[in-house]
C-alpha cells in the first residue's frame, strides 16, 4: 500500500472519529472554533488554557512520517501526536500515534482511561487483543491494511510475532487519551506500591516482587 493510500485510510479513520465524537465524545464539547493550548501556562483547567498568538504550526506535526528507533526491552516505540505535540488539538477530541515494533516486539498490556483506540497496520503482522471486565480475551491477528479497535479503558496489547519490523497508526477520540501500562503502574509507581499488596495480589513471595521491581528500576 502506497503512502497516498495510507494517508487516505488515516483520513477516513480521523473523519470517523470526528463523527463519532459528536455523539459519544470522550472529551468535553468545544465552545469556540479553536482553543490552541498554551502548554507553558500555569493555569490548571480540564484541558489547557488557550493562547492568543495562533499560527499554522500549532496544527502541524511531522513526527509520524518515519519509523521510530526501537531500543528498549519491550521492542516497541510509541510516538504520540496528541495535544502536547499539536497544541491546536486542544478541545477537538482526537489524536493520533504511531507504534513501531521490532521483530518479536510487544506493546505491553495497558489501558487508555480517556479514549477508545483504533489501529491501522502500516506494515507487518500483529497479534492484538483486549480483555473485557468479565475477563474474556478478544484477540485477532491483523496485517497490512487492516484495522482493529480497542474499547475505552479496557486492557489491551499488540505483539509482533513476525521476523520483520511492523508499525501501525493509532487514532483516539481524545486530545490526550492517557496511557497506563499495567506492569509499570504496579511495579514502578512512586512512591512504590507496598510489597504486601503485590505479594497478596499476585500470590507470590517478596523475592519475586523485588525481582520484578528491579526490571522496572530507572536506568542509572
Amino acid at each position: 500500500m502506497g503512502f497516498a493510500a495510507v494517508c487516505r485510510v488515516v483520513a477516513v479513520i480521523i473523519m470517523g472519529l470526528v463523527m463519532l465524537s459528536t455523539r459519544i465524545s470522550a472529551d468535553p464539547d468545544l465552545l469556540q472554533d479553536i482553543c490552541v493550548a498554551d502548554l507553558t501556562s500555569a493555569v490548571k483547567v480540564n484541558g489547557f488554557a488557550c493562547k492568543s498568538n495562533v499560527t499554522a504550526e500549532d496544527f502541524f506535526f511531522n513526527g509520524l512520517a518515519k519509523p521510530g528507533v526501537v531500543n528498549n526491552s519491550f521492542g516497541s516505540l510509541v510516538t504520540g501526536a496528541n495535544v502536547q505535540k499539536i497544541p491546536g488539538l486542544n478541545t477537538l477530541g482526537l489524536s493520533l500515534g504511531r507504534i513501531d515494533y521490532a521483530p518479536g516486539g510487544l506493546n505491553p498490556p495497558h489501558t487508555h482511561p480517556r479514549a477508545t483506540e483504533i489501529v491501522f497496520v502500516l506494515q507487518g503482522e500483529l497479534d492484538v487483543g483486549f480483555i473485557t471486565t468479565a475477563n474474556v480475551l478478544i484477540s485477532k491477528t491483523i496485517k497490512k491494511g487492516e484495522v482493529f479497535a480497542f474499547p475505552k479503558g479496557l486492557v489491551h496489547f499488540q505483539k509482533n510475532n513476525g521476523k520483520s519490523p511492523a508499525s501501525v497508526i493509532s487514532a483516539f477520540n481524545s486530545q490526550l487519551p492517557g496511557t497506563q501500562s499495567i506492569a509499570a503502574t504496579l511495579f514502578a509507581a512512586s512512591p512504590p506500591v507496598p510489597d504486601n499488596v503485590l505479594t497478596k495480589a499476585f500470590q507470590v513471595g517478596t523475592k519475586e516482587v523485588d525481582k520484578i521491581k528491579s526490571k522496572f528500576a530507572p536506568k542509572k
